[in-house]
C-alpha cells in the first residue's frame, strides 16, 4: 500500500532533527527495537499517505543502545495489519484533518507505544548495531541527512516547474485576452502588449527557465557527489548538503511569489479554480515549509558559508561555489571590504554580471561575518551571537544563492550552438540578472559595484529586454510542453479556445445540477407566501 518516511512531529515540525523525541532502544535479549512516542510532541505529523493509506514506515529515532543515546537511525516499521489494513497493537495512526490545500492527500499523525521490530528493520548502510548491542558508526554522521539533501535538491526542480505551469497558463492567458486601447479608435490588444504586463510576467518566465537549470544542475550534482560518496570521498558533502538547503529555500520562496503574481496577473479569471492557478499554489506552497523551514535552511546555508569564510581568513583556500571568498586579499581579513574593489560591471554582459553578483555575496558574507564576530566579543554564548546577527545570515545566504543561479544560467548559455536560441536565451538570462539589480539596486550601490549612471541604465536596458522578449513569448511557454491535461487550465489550452469551454466548466458546477436550489423552497417560497 505504501512506505513514508517519517521525521516530523507535532512540536518540531521537520526543522530541528537532532530534538527528535521518538526512541528506539535496543533490546540485545530478543534482538529487536523498541519504539516509543514518549510525549504528545513526539507524536509523528504531517507525512503524506500516512493517515489511511500506507502499512510502513521509514522513522527516524533516537537510537540507544547500551545504555547509550547514539543519535537519529532510521528503522523500517510496520504500521497496518496485511489483510485488515487495522492499525497493529502498540501503533496509533490516523488522518491529521482539512487542510490549506492538497485534499486528496491522507497527511497523518503515528503514535508507537513500545512497539517492537527486528533489529533487521533498522537501515544499515552506514551505522549499524551488532546483535549483541555493539553500535558501530558511519563514516559521517552528515551520511543521515542523504535523503533530506536528495528530496531537497528535487523541490529546487519541482519550483522550477510549478512555475513554469503558472507562467504558462497567465502568458497565454495574456495573449487571447483583449482589453482596452492603447490608441483611441484601435481594436483592444492583447493584455500582453502592455508593458506593465510584460513586467509581470517576463522576468517570472525567466527566472522559470533559471531555475529548470538550477534544478538540472543539482540533479547531476547530487548524483555525481553519491557516487563519490559510495567510494569512500566525503569531501563535497558539505557543500552539497548547504547548497541544496540554500537552494530549497531560495526557489521555493521565488517560485511561491511568482505563482501568485501569475495569479493577480490574469484578473478575476485567476482567482476561478478553472484558471488551474489556485490548485496549483496551494499544491506547491508547502513547499517552503516541509523538508526544512525555508527561514532555517538559509541560516544551514549560512554557517557553510561563515565556516568557509573562516578557513579563508586563516589562510586555507576554499572550493565549488564559495571559491569567491579565495579573493580575500592576501587570504586573510583586511579592514577594507573585499565587494569594495573597483570593477567594471558590462550590462550587457551576462560574465560581467556573473561577477557583479559575485561581489555582492562577497560582501554579504563578509557584513555577516564581521558582526558575528562583534556579537562574540560581546557575549560569552556562540548561541546568543548567532541568533542577534540571524537577519545578517540570512541575507548573506540569500546573496549566494542568488549567484549561484545567475552563474548557472550564465554557463548554461555557452552550451546552446543554435545561434536563435542562443539570442532568446541571452535575452532571457540578462532580464533575470537585470531584474535582480533592479529589485536590490541598494545592494550593489552601497557595495560600490555599480554606478547611479549604470542603476539607471538597468532599469532602461530591462524595459528593452521585455520588447524583446515579447515576440517569442507563447512560443517560450509553449517549449515547456506541459500537456492540457498536466496544465489543469481553461486559461492556459494549448489551444487558446478558453471563453467556450470556460463557460462549459461554469455549467458543470455542483450547483446547477438543478435550476433552482432547494434553498429557495426552504426559506425564500415561504417568505414570499407571507408578502
Amino acid at each position: 500500500m505504501g512506505l513514508q518516511i517519517l521525521m516530523k512531529s507535532t512540536g518540531l515540525k521537520g526543522t530541528h532533527l537532532r530534538g527528535l523525541e521518538t526512541t528506539a532502544t535496543y533490546d540485545p535479549a530478543t534482538q529487536e527495537f523498541i519504539l516509543n512516542s514518549p510525549t504528545v510532541t513526539s507524536i509523528k505529523w504531517w507525512p503524506g499517505g500516512l493517515g489511511k493509506t500506507s502499512n510502513h514506515a521509514i522513522v527516524l529515532a533516537q537510537l540507544y543502545t547500551q545504555g547509550q543515546c547514539k543519535g537519529l537511525h532510521a528503522f523500517i516499521v510496520p504500521i497496518r495489519q496485511f489483510g485488515t489494513h487495522e492499525p497493529l497493537p502498540g501503533i496509533t495512526v490516523g488522518d491529521i484533518g482539512p487542510k490549506f490545500g492538497y485534499d486528496e492527500m491522507d497527511n497523518g499523525y503515528l503514535k508507537m507505544d513500545n512497539f517492537r521490530i527486528p533489529r533487521e528493520n533498522m537501515l544499515m548502510k552506514y551505522a549499524k548495531v551488532e546483535p549483541d548491542g555493539t553500535y558501530v558508526k558511519p563514516v559521517s554522521d552528515k551520511l543521515t541527512y542523504g535523503t533530506m539533501v536528495f528530496i531537497r535538491s528535487h523541490i529546487v526542480g519541482d519550483s522550477a516547474r510549478s512555475l513554469s505551469r503558472a507562467c504558462t497558463i497567465a502568458i497565454r492567458y495574456s495573449s487571447v485576452r483583449h482589453q482596452s486601447e492603447l490608441k483611441p479608435g484601435d481594436p483592444e490588444p492583447q493584455i500582453l502588449d502592455y508593458q506593465t504586463q510584460q513586467y509581470k510576467l517576463f522576468p517570472l518566465l525567466a527566472t522559470a527557465y533559471a531555475f529548470h537549470f538550477v534544478g538540472a544542475y543539482m540533479k547531476t550534482t547530487y548524483h555525481r557527489i553519491t557516487g563519490d560518496i559510495n567510494q569512500g570521498d566525503l569531501s563535497e558533502l558539505p557543500e552539497l548538503h548547504a547548497l541544496s538547503a540554500g537552494l530549497k529555500a531560495f526557489t521555493s520562496w521565488t517560485a511561491n511569489a511568482g505563482i501568485e503574481e501569475c495569479r493577480m496577473a490574469c484578473g478575476g479569471h485567476g482567482y476561478s479554480r478553472c484558471s488551474g492557478l489556485p490548485d496549483i499554489y496551494v499544491t506547491f506552497t508547502p513547499s517552503c515549509t516541509y523538508e526544512g523551514e525555508n527561514t532555517v535552511m538559509m541560516l544551514q546555508t549560512a554557517r557553510f558559508l561563515i565556516k568557509s569564510y573562516t578557513q579563508v581568513s586563516s589562510g586555507k583556500l576554499v572550493s565549488g561555489m564559495v571559491a569567491y571568498l579565495n579573493d580575500l586579499s592576501g587570504q586573510r581579513i583586511q579592514p577594507q571590504q573585499v565587494a569594495a574593489r573597483p570593477t567594471t560591471v558590462h550590462i550587457n554582459d551576462p560574465a560581467s554580471l556573473v561577477e557583479a553578483y559575485k561581489l555582492r555575496a562577497s560582501r554579504f558574507v563578509e557584513v555577516a561575518a564581521k558582526n558575528l564576530q562583534a556579537e562574540l566579543s560581546h557575549r560569552k554564548s556562540q548561541e546568543d551571537a548567532w541568533n542577534r546577527t540571524s537577519v545578517d545570515l540570512v541575507r548573506a545566504s540569500e546573496a549566494h544563492c542568488h549567484y549561484v543561479v545567475v552563474k548557472l544560467f550564465t554557463t548554461q548559455l555557452s552550451e546552446i550552438n543554435d545561434a536563435a536560441v542562443h539570442a532568446v536565451m541571452k535575452n532571457l538570462c540578462l532580464l533575470y540578472a537585470l531584474y535582480g539589480i533592479s529589485k536590490h539596486t541598494g545592494d550593489f550601490l552601497q557595495a560600490g559595484i555599480l554606478t547611479d549612471a549604470q542603476v539607471t541604465q538597468v532599469y532602461q536596458r530591462v524595459k528593452e529586454l521585455l520588447a524583446a522578449i515579447r515576440p517569442n513569448a507563447v512560443a517560450l511557454v509553449d517549449a515547456f510542453d506541459f500537456h492540457d491535461n498536466h496544465l489543469g487550465s481553461v486559461l492556459g489550452r494549448y489551444d487558446g479556445n478558453i471563453y467556450e469551454n470556460m463557460f462549459e466548466w461554469a455549467k458543470k458546477s455542483p450547483l446547477n445540477k438543478t435550476e433552482v436550489h432547494e434553498a429557495f423552497h426552504k426559506h425564500l417560497k415561504p417568505m414570499q407566501a407571507k408578502l
